[in-house]
């Protein structure tokens, strides 16, 4: 995978990769773009496309003449002379590649597939990445910060490549550098389009990769008060949302720790033996749960575990942007730290704009539950309307 910046080389490097895998014997390639037209245009007949970089002189690994190939735009497909055949699909139809064999795919501009979401046509081209001995694709894509690109660049079987626009600049124009260059670089979009950072951010999140950052610490001071929150998921199937099990403290020194991560796609027993084996483990002083799905139904499912915990129902009375605001504010502040990673976490809360619209997502949940029950009830006064309904413990606000 080729993560690069706008301009800086993917549409030919892919088109030579194309090149090089023919000259070495594979007979049956695909080539996926966003669209037909991206496929035609860019991929076969653009200036840096697989027309443009081949060679009348090209022999493959037998010896036979390749050559410079023959594009039938009717039969959406690019003849070699020895017979290798490329065929031009494109990711609005992911049911085209449901059937064709290859032994060689190039995927160009995977994170714009299907308006960001390319997981349909990829897995279809997957399942036909199976002729040969050896099976190969290459993708070039500007990077987006999609579940299938991060996904992609963890699995340790994908040669991840990177390059800047600027290491393409001898080849593009001087006013494009000197006038877009110049317009977006160190921003969030030219850190993306030119730089080809993955950006897990988006405008309008409450938390931004700087504020955890920051405030990073390798391990906790002595803590006065620990809770480990829980944000119950309403079912356990294999399509369910998780269950956010989060563990914070309140440190000696005032500030606020986000110790555990635990979340995951739990059975109700499950979530309560996870929440209640951290509960032990770091000798917290209460557990807090969401009960909006049923408080008693997750106060019972917890003393089923362990009787006699001290557990507080909180039922949100606000919505989910009004509480996670004063968190949000907490890390702004430089009063809350990370004692490690949490890349999971991490990602929902650099990730989540309320203005969009959509659900806040589990694993912030939990953390907004745990801190404001250690941190924002004690900063606000006890005349603020509307706080949410708790049955154990003392209130939690927000």
């Amino acid at each position: 995978m080729l993560l690069a910046g706008r301009g800086a080389g993917k549409t030919r490097s892919g088109a030579e990769w194309v090149r090089e895998k023919i000259k070495l014997g594979c007979g049956r390639v695909g080539l996926i773009a966003p669209t037909a037209a991206d496929a035609r245009d860019i991929m076969v007949e653009g200036p840096a496309g697989i027309l443009a970089t081949a060679w009348r002189g090209d022999r493959d690994a037998k010896g036979n003449v390749t050559g410079r190939p023959v594009y039938e735009p009717s039969k959406r497909r690019v003849t070699w002379q020895n017979g290798a055949i490329a065929t031009v699909y494109s990711a609005e139809e992911p049911d085209r590649l449901r059937g064709p064999q290859h032994d060689a795919l190039w995927a160009d501009e995977l994170a714009a597939w299907n308006n960001g979401e390319p997981d349909a046509a990829w897995d279809m081209a997957m399942f036909g990445l199976r002729l040969g001995a050896n099976p190969q694709a290459v993708i070039t894509t500007t990077p987006r910060p999609i579940p299938l690109i991060r996904e992609l660049v963890r699995n340790p079987r994908c040669v991840v490549t990177r390059a800047r626009t600027d290491a393409n600049k001898a080849n593009l124009a001087p006013t494009f550098l000197s006038q877009i260059v110049s317009k977006y670089e160190g921003t969030r979009l030219g850190r993306q389009e030119l730089d080809g950072e993955i950006i897990d951010e988006v405008e309008g999140a409450l938390w931004t990769r700087g504020m955890i950052e920051r405030s990073r610490q390798p391990t906790a001071p002595d803590m006065v008060r620990i809770v480990v929150a829980i944000d119950p998921a309403v079912s356990a199937n294999s399509t369910s949302a998780l269950t956010g099990i989060v563990c914070a403290g309140l440190g000696a020194d005032g500030r606020g720790y986000v110790l555990e991560d635990l979340s995951g796609r739990y059975s109700p027993d499950g979530w309560a033996r996870r929440a209640v084996q951290c509960f032990n483990a770091r000798a917290a002083d209460r557990l807090v749960a969401e009960g909006n799905q049923g408080g008693e139904m997750v106060r019972h499912t917890l003393q089923t575990v362990q009787r006699n915990l001290p557990i507080t129902i909180v039922h949100a009375s606000r919505g989910k942007q009004a509480r996670a605001e004063p968190v949000a504010a907490l890390y702004e502040q430089n009063r809350v730290s990370h004692v490690g990673a949490f890349p999971e976490l991490e990602d929902q809360l650099t990730t989540w704009a309320p203005l969009d619209g959509k659900p806040s997502p589990d694993r912030l949940d939990a953390l907004v539950w745990a801190l404001t029950a250690l941190m924002v009830r004690q900063q606000q006064d006890t005349s603020i309307a509307a706080p949410v309904q708790v049955d154990a413990g003392p209130q939690i606000y927000g």
